[in-house]
């Protein structure tokens, strides 16, 4: 089943040919590939899974060291 997108050159929803499953730089999967018409870059964020997310390092808040308020 191909997953369909938006293409913005056609201005109507279009199968996406040649997709790939990413991760957006902020974690969250996406699908990118061509318009079967027209050929235009086309890109659809989230669904699909994507590839795994990067996990998120835990860190310690800093203690004191601001002015105090009176």
């Amino acid at each position: 089943m191909a997953t369909v997108g938006y293409c913005v050159k056609c201005k109507a929803k279009r199968e996406i040919k040649g997709e790939r499953q990413i991760t957006m730089k902020n974690g969250r999967p996406a699908t990118t590939g061509t318009c079967t018409v027209c050929g235009t870059k086309m890109f659809k964020i989230g669904g699909g899974g994507g590839a795994k997310p990067k996990a998120k390092k835990a860190t310690a808040k800093k203690k004191g060291k601001g002015k105090k308020r009176k």
